[in-house]
């Protein structure tokens, strides 16, 4: 069983994956960052690799990227900052990201290097259905490594089935087809998850896009197993000078006190 299987396996509470850009707000900020989220009541953490043209990205979570980058990060750059991040975070952790510069960096290295400093599984919007099943799906499965695939309010029930089929750890549900940050939803987010239940997927849901406070977090928590937040985080690290304190404030706004 993998760390995100058993996270959602033994946790009681509704998963908050909580998403942060590596190298921001300054490059050596990764694991502080990081050790904030899993010490203030973070369930997951996914850690964005910037990239120059993120295209899921909302311009709050496209500004990070871009700061990251000026600040020198880069894939390699990541994977020496997170060489023993496994002696002080727990929590699963999983790398998002595009695939030009993982292809850049090599695929089968990619994967070997992540799994080899401990990271649990990938996000890679822009990995079709197609190669993933006829070429890098194996690489992955080679490593030990969990993947998501993301759904919309849009995808086809067949094609829903599909990528839950293919996805291991959870299925990551889009909740608009907008970019991340983004306040506009679909006509019914509640019809949208209460569709995906009836499917009665193998895998857990986590709901992602426009999740910013804690009235959006219970709220799709009451049809899906748990949120992603992404750039409302960000936000709450913009002009910060502490990121402990200022994890704390943002997640005690969203969590329960007895989660945290």
């Amino acid at each position: 069983m993998s760390r995100l299987q058993h996270t959602f396996q033994h946790t009681a509470k509704k998963i908050l994956n909580v998403y942060c850009t590596a190298g921001y707000p300054q490059l050596n900020s990764t694991l502080e960052v990081m050790k904030a989220l899993q010490e203030n009541g973070a369930s997951i953490i996914e850690l964005g690799m910037p990239y120059s043209d993120p295209l899921a990205d909302g311009p709050v979570i496209q500004q990070s990227g871009s700061i990251a980058l000026a600040n020198g990060m880069t894939i390699a750059t990541l994977f020496e900052q997170l060489k023993d991040f496994r002696k002080k975070i727990s929590i699963p952790v999983i790398l998002m990201g595009y695939m030009n510069p993982v292809l850049q960096y090599g695929f089968e290295k990619f994967c070997a290097d992540a799994a080899a400093v401990g990271i649990d599984g990938l996000i890679l919007p822009d990995l079709p259905e197609y190669e993933f099943e006829t070429e890098y799906g194996a690489v992955i499965k080679k490593y030990g490594l969990d993947f998501i695939f993301l759904v919309t309010p849009e995808t086809s029930e067949e094609r829903i089935m599909k990528l839950d089929s293919l996805s291991t750890g959870f299925l990551y549900a889009v909740s608009s087809s907008s970019t991340t940050g983004s306040e506009k939803k679909s006509a019914s987010p509640e019809e949208y998850l209460k569709r995906l239940q009836s499917y009665k997927l193998k895998n857990p849901i986590l709901v992602g896009f426009g999740i910013s406070n804690k009235q959006s977090f219970e709220a799709v928590c009451k049809l899906a197993d748990g949120a992603i937040i992404g750039s409302a985080y960000i936000k709450a690290l913009e002009n910060s000078t502490n990121v402990n304190a200022a994890t704390k404030s943002f997640l005690s706004s969203i969590l329960p006190a007895r989660q945290i």
